[in-house]
């Protein structure tokens, strides 16, 4: 059984949002760089030739020119070409998209990663995994940025991303005519690192930040010390992967960061690792709740979510929900002051007279 998708107008509209923040952004194509190949010490001549693609036999019948282009074109990557519009660029295509969208102006561009961090909030029920999604497709049909990592907080989260690449992939192929290449992170398929960096079309790393959240001391992190092992791996020099790092092979991409669910995410290491080590182009924050605001440029909130229908029901506890608006009355919890026994919040109620 397949699943049919409808595209809803609101999705269309955060994607749109967030591709204007670039317009001015030249589309000149992939930017093409020789990787690190790592070392070849301990391989073969057989096993050299098969990462290649060829037996010993087929590889000496090609013409010295022939076996320079096949060591040129397996030595070649594909990474994002950098962002080409200043910060005073950014911040005005920016302030035109919060002015189509009714949203408070940013004054400047907020610390984050790479060259602008961007805040979509998008209410629980609306498939803001399908919205990020769309939005990968568009950056590239509109800039040629191919290469993306989704950082999730949980091993639950990332396995329901990697679900909806999956039922996602052939509405997008209808759609676009090109299916995005998307895997997990595993320190035991490090392999897949290379093809991230090879392939010139869409890419997707989807990881969770246990597979990197470790200690930030490069010094500590050796072999045979008791930090976390997988996280250990993305830092460490490895014999089975050419005695490369693999955040090294990772960072040479420039990827664009997208954070699923930030809030839970906003710890100094994370953030850390994710601004040093990752090498971002710039990140995107998809969330219901942000708690660390950056530069904010489309909004669905709970009510929106309700009256343009892409969220089929709310419940409210504790008061009536009437006239759809929420224009007529409202109380909205503005503060918890004190999280102790019995806790103290402060409370704002709103209600409109009509004379």
């Amino acid at each position: 059984m397949k699943f049919q998708f409808k595209i809803q107008p609101l999705q269309t509209e955060a994607v749109e949002s967030v591709v204007r923040v670039f317009a001015g952004q030249p589309n000149i194509g992939v930017s093409k760089y020789r990787r690190d190949i790592g070392s070849e010490k301990k391989l073969t001549e057989d096993e050299r030739l098969s990462r290649r693609g060829y037996f010993a036999l087929s590889y000496s019948a090609l013409s010295d020119e022939e076996k320079r282009a096949v060591e040129e074109e397996y030595e070649s990557a594909y990474c994002n070409e950098n962002v080409q519009l200043s910060g005073e660029e950014l911040l005005k295509n920016i302030y035109v998209v919060q002015t189509a969208n009714n949203i408070k102006y940013s004054t400047d561009l907020a610390a984050g990663l790479g060259a602008v961090s961007i805040d979509v909030e998008i209410e629980t029920g609306t498939d803001k995994t399908y919205v990020y999604i769309k939005t990968m497709f568009e950056l590239h049909k509109a800039y040629r940025w191919s290469k993306f990592i989704v950082v999730v907080p949980s091993i639950a989260i990332r396995e329901g991303v990697k679900k909806s690449f999956e039922m996602l992939e052939d509405h997008f192929m209808q759609i676009y005519g090109l299916k995005a290449r998307h895997f997990i992170y595993n320190s035991s398929n490090l392999h897949q690192l290379d093809e991230f960096s090879q392939n010139s079309g869409i890419n997707v790393m989807i990881i969770n930040t246990q597979a990197f959240n470790t200690t930030m001391n490069e010094d500590k992190n050796v072999e045979g010390r008791s930090s976390n092992k997988a996280a250990r791996i993305i830092y460490t020099k490895r014999d089975e992967f050419g005695s490369r790092r693999p955040i090294d092979v990772i960072k040479a991409n420039r990827p664009i960061i997208i954070l699923d669910e930030p809030q839970k995410m906003g710890g100094t290491a994370t953030q850390t690792a994710l601004k040093k080590n990752f090498n971002p182009l710039f990140s995107l924050n998809y969330s219901a709740t942000h708690k660390t605001s950056h530069n904010l440029v489309y909004v669905l909130d709970a009510l929106d979510a309700f009256k343009k229908k892409p969220v089929k029901k709310i419940e409210v506890k504790g008061f009536e929900l009437k006239n759809l608006g929420g224009t007529n009355r409202y109380r909205y919890l503005a503060a918890v002051i004190d999280r102790k026994k019995p806790p103290r919040a402060r409370l704002e109620k709103y209600e409109h007279v009509t004379e």
